[in-house]
């Protein structure tokens, strides 16, 4: 097993007083040329939006674009029609494709919003834009990973235009499980929301990352109660 660690405060910032951004990847003004990607996993931003404000009006392109709200509600719209409150519990997919404007505000004016907003290249380019959402609350199984996304419309979760599986991992303190790839060649970035989890050498705690490629099975260990986003990529983008 091969790893590569990313401290929670290895990450980008930004204060934009309406926003707080932690960033994984480089991003906007951040740029670090040995965190430009991991795999096919482009963006991976930790952001928090103060009540009532958000993005306005902007465009995307051949991209895979998951959004899942932690806390609270983002409200969205876009070009294809779409306009919709997307909630914690749920998890929103948008395939940018030939091209696609939208905005995400946060809904609510008194309360501030928490999201991960993850960025995936596609393996194919200029497709017809989609959207979905939905709810991942009845997917949920406890001390397992339960999947949340794959690049199947008939499996589990919402589907992306790209050979990747996202899965989430609830995990009770001293209780341990195993994830297993789905695809050969394919690495897992271990992104820790809440608590503590060992994986091979390393003991992460919140917000801390994990790149973990060469292998097909790996143990994750909770030392509290754990909440985890695993995000199965491609290690290779056509």
């Amino acid at each position: 097993m091969e790893t590569i660690f990313h401290p929670a405060d290895s990450r980008g910032s930004a204060d934009h007083g309406w926003l707080q951004a932690k960033h994984s990847f480089s991003f906007a003004g951040w740029f670090n040329p040995e965190r430009i990607q991991f795999g096919a996993l482009r963006v991976l931003n930790d952001d928090t939006v103060q009540g009532g404000m958000g993005f306005g009006t902007h465009p995307h392109d051949n991209m895979e674009i998951i959004t899942i709200p932690l806390r609270g509600d983002l409200e969205h719209k876009d070009s294809m029609g779409n306009a919709e409150v997307i909630q914690e519990g749920e998890i929103q997919v948008m395939s940018a494709g030939t091209g696609v404007y939208h905005s995400e505000y946060n809904k609510n004016a008194d309360r501030e919003i928490s999201l991960l907003q993850l960025w995936i290249f596609p393996n194919q380019r200029d497709v017809a834009p989609r959207y979905d959402q939905i709810p991942i609350d009845s997917l949920h199984k406890k001390n397992e990973p339960f999947q949340i996304l794959s690049p199947n419309p008939d499996d589990q979760g919402v589907w992306i235009h790209q050979n990747a599986w996202f899965h989430m991992l609830d995990l009770d303190a001293e209780h341990a499980t195993y994830y297993d790839l789905k695809l050969e060649g394919n690495g897992v970035y271990a992104f820790v929301i809440e608590g503590e989890v060992e994986i091979g050498e390393h003991v992460l705690g919140k917000r801390d990352a994990l790149g973990i490629t060469e292998i097909a099975t790996f143990e994750i260990t909770a030392h509290q109660d754990t909440q985890v986003l695993l995000i199965e990529v491609p290690m290779v983008v056509d």
